[in-house]
C-alpha cells in the first residue's frame, strides 16, 4: 500500500468510527484502486459489506461515512456511486506536491522497510562437474532480482549458492578419471568444462552397468569423507574448474552470489540425525532412519517417510537441507529463508519444512518460503532442448541472444543510415541481449511455464526489455537535443494540466506500492508490469499528436515537463536495476 493509499485508509477508518461507533474500529474500509479512471483513483467498498450488520442500505451507509470523512487535503469531494461505492479522486495540487517532494530523493519516495531483517535467498545452485543449463536460468535470474529488491528495502541479504559439490557422483567421477585421465586429478586446468562433463557422463554409464566400478566409486566417497589427501586434492581441482565456468555466467548476468555448497554442512549431518532421534521423530524402516510425514502417502494410502539416513549409513539431500536450515537459523540468524527452485521440488520442501517444524527447530519469528517457478519451453510448447535433444547450455543461450541483438542493431543502423563505432555496437548488443533474456523470464508470473522466443523478447515493441530501454534512451535523447542536464533542474514546481501529464504523474507515484508488494509476495513480474505501463504512459505523454510539447513548450510548462521526463527516466532506471537490468543512454 503506497503512502497516499495509507493516508486515505486511515481517514476512512476514522470516519467509520465517527459514523457508527467504537465497535467499528479496525474495520477494513476495503480501499482499492478504481477499476475505471473516469470514476476516480480509489474506491472504498466497505459500505456493501456492512449492510447486513447495520441493517441499512449500502448507499445510506456510504453517505454516513462520507459525512464524517475528511480527505480535503488529498481528494476532491468524495462521490457515492452504484449500490454504495465511495469514489475518491486525487487533487491535482496534491499530486503536484507529491512529485515536488520526490524530485531530489534518490529513492523516489520509496521508504525503506521499517525494520531491517536478516534474509537469505538460496538460488541458482548448479552442480559441480556439470555445465549450467537452461534449467538454472530462472532460479538465477529470479533469485537475483528478489535479492536486489530486498537489499533496496534495507534488509541484510545473504545470497547463497547451494551447489551440489559432495556425494556419490564425486566418488564415481574421481574413480573414472583415475583410470582414463589421472592428470585431471593432480593438475589444475587439465580439462575444460566440456571434457569434464563428457567424462562425468561416461562415469555415470560405467557406474550404472559395472558392479565392481560401483564399489570402487563408493570407496572413493569414503576416502573423500575421511579427508584422504589425494582424493581431497582431486575433489578441490574439480570444484575449482567448475567454479570458474559458473563465474563466467554470473559475470554475464551481473549476478553476485556466495557459494556455500553441500560439503559445507557435511560435518553437521550426524547432529541432525542425533537430534531427530532425541525428539522421538525417527523411525527405523528397512534399515533406514526416517521421519513419517502428515499429508504424504503412497498409492496404497500408506504414510510416506522422509529418509534422513540410508540403510548403508549415508545421507541424502534432505539431511543436508535440514542441516543447512538449522545453520541458517542458528548461525546466520536469518529471519526469512527463501528457496528459489523449480516447482517440481515443491514436495521436497514441504517435507523437510514439516520435519523441521515438528522437531521444534523453527522459531516463531522465522519464516521459510519456497519460491517455485515453472519450466522454460521451446516454441513447440515442449521443454526447451537443442536440435539434438540435449539440454540447452546457458552460455549458448545467452551468447545467442547477444548475437541476435547485434544483428538486429546492425540492420537498424543501416536503415537509419547511422554510423556507430564497433565498441558502441558491441556494448548495446550485449546489454540488450542479456536484458531481453532476463526480462522475458521475470515478466512472466514465475509459477507458470513460458515459451522462450528470441524474436519476441528482442522486439522493440510490446512488453520487452528493449522497449523499456528505448523509452529510457528516448528521454536521454530529449536532454541531449535540448542541451539539458536533468541533474541541474533542481527542485522545480511540477504543474499538471494535460490529461497525459496527470496519468503519468499518478503512475509515477505508485512505485512504492509495487516494490512493497514484491518484497512481500516475491513476484517480480509485478514490477515488470508496472515499468511497462509506465513506459506506455510516458509515450502517450510525449506522443506528437495526442501528448504534449516538451522542449518547444513555454515556461513554466517546459521545465515542469522536463521534470516529469527526468522522474520517468529515474523510475525506469531504478526499477530495471532491481530486475538486474542495465540501462543505455543511447540505442
Amino acid at each position: 500500500m503506497n503512502a497516499t493509499q495509507e493516508k486515505l485508509k486511515v481517514q476512512l477508518e476514522q470516519a467509520l468510527v465517527a459514523a457508527f461507533g467504537a465497535d467499528f474500529a479496525g474495520v477494513d474500509p476495503i480501499l482499492v484502486s478504481a477499476s475505471n479512471p473516469k470514476f476516480g483513483d480509489y474506491q472504498a467498498n466497505v459500505a456493501l459489506s456492512l449492510s447486513k450488520k447495520l441493517g441499512k442500505q449500502p448507499r445510506a451507509i456510504a453517505g454516513a461515512i462520507v459525512e464524517k470523512l475528511d480527505v480535503s487535503e488529498i481528494c476532491e469531494p468524495p462521490e457515492i456511486a452504484g449500490p454504495g461505492f465511495i469514489n475518491l479522486k486525487l487533487k491535482t495540487a496534491y499530486l503536484e506536491a507529491q512529485l515536488n517532494a520526490i524530485q531530489t530523493d534518490p529513492r523516489l519516495g520509496v521508504p525503506a522497510a521499517k525494520t531491517s531483517r536478516k534474509e537469505i535467498v538460496d538460488f541458482s545452485s548448479p552442480n559441480i562437474a556439470k555445465e549450467m543449463h537452461v534449467g538454472h536460468l530462472r532460479s538465477t535470474i529470479i533469485g537475483d532480482s528478489i535479492a536486489r529488491i530486498l537489499e533496496f528495502q534495507g534488509h541484510d541479504v545473504l545470497r547463497l549458492n547451494h551447489v551440489g559439490d559432495w556425494g556419490t557422483q564425486f566418488g564415481m567421477l574421481i574413480a573414472y578419471l583415475r583410470e582414463v585421465y589421472p592428470d585431471a586429478l593432480t593438475t589444475a586446468n587439465a580439462l575444460d568444462i566440456g571434457d569434464l562433463v563428457s567424462f562425468y557422463r561416461k562415469a555415470k554409464q560405467r557406474f550404472d552397468a559395472d558392479a565392481a566400478f560401483q564399489e570402487t566409486a563408493r570407496q572413493e566417497v569414503v576416502r573423500l569423507q575421511a579427508g584422504a589427501e589425494n582424493t581431497l586434492h582431486a575433489w578441490k581441482l574439480l570444484c575449482e574448474q567448475s567454479r570458474r565456468e559458473f563465474q563466467i555466467i554470473y559475470d554475464l548476468l551481473d549476478v553476485e552470489i556466495i557459494e556455500r555448497g553441500e560439503s559445507f554442512y557435511n560435518s553437521l549431518l550426524p547432529g541432525v540425525v542425533e537430534d531427530l532421534e532425541k525428539s522421538g521423530l525417527l523411525v527405523e524402516n528397512q534399515g533406514a532412519k526416517c521421519v513419517f510425514l502428515e499429508g504424504f502417502t503412497n498409492r496404497e494410502g500408506e504414510p510416506l517417510p522422509l529418509i534422513v539416513q540410508k540403510s548403508d549409513g549415508g545421507y541424502n539431500y534432505a539431511t543436508t537441507d535440514l542441516a543447512s536450515l538449522r545453520y541458517r537459523i542458528q548461525q546466520d540468524e536469518a529471519k526469512r529463508i527463501i528457496y528459489v527452485t523449480d516447482a517440481g521440488q515443491g514436495n521436497h520442501f514441504a517435507k523437510f519444512f514439516q520435519v523441521a517444524y515438528k522437531a521444534g527447530w523453527i522459531p516463531d519469528d522465522v519464516q521459510l518460503v519456497h519460491v517455485p517457478f515453472g519450466l522454460v519451453l521451446g516454441e513447440d510448447g515442449k521443454k526447451l532442448k537443442t536440435r539434438s535433444g540435449d539440454t540447452v547450455r546457458l552460455r549458448d543461450l545467452l551468447d545467442e541472444a547477444v548475437s541476435r541483438s547485434h544483428a538486429d542493431l546492425k540492420t537498424r543502423l543501416q536503415e537509419e543510415e547511422r554510423q556507430e563505432t564497433e565498441e558502441f555496437i558491441n556494448e548495446v548488443a550485449r546489454v540488450v541481449g542479456i536484458s531481453a533474456v532476463k526480462y522475458a523470464d521475470l515478466s512472466q508470473n514465475r509459477t507458470s511455464n513460458y515459451i522462450f522466443s528470441y524474436d519476441k523478447m528482442l522486439d522493440l515493441k510490446g512488453n520487452t526489455a528493449p522497449y523499456m530501454l528505448y523509452v529510457y534512451a528516448r528521454i536521454q535523447g530529449i536532454s541531449r537535443k535540448g542541451d539539458i542536464n536533468f541533474e541541474e533542474l533542481g527542485n522545480n514546481a511540477v504543474l499538471l494540466q494535460h490529461e497525459t501529464e496527470l496519468a503519468l504523474a499518478k503512475y509515477l507515484l505508485q512505485l512504492d506500492e509495487v516494490i512493497s508488494s514484491v518484497e512481500q509476495d516475491l513476484l517480480p513480474n509485478r514490477l515488470c508490469e508496472y515499468l511497462y505501463e509506465l513506459s506506455k504512459k510516458f509515450n502517450q505523454f510525449y506522443d506528437r499528436n495526442q501528448g504534449v510539447q516538451v522542449l518547444d513548450a513555454q515556461e513554466p510548462q517546459r521545465t515542469s515537463r522536463l521534470v516529469l521526463c527526468d522522474l520517468t527516466a529515474r523510475t525506469l532506471k531504478l526499477g530495471l536495476s532491481l530486475l538486474g537490468i542495465q540501462v543505455l543512454e543511447r540505442m
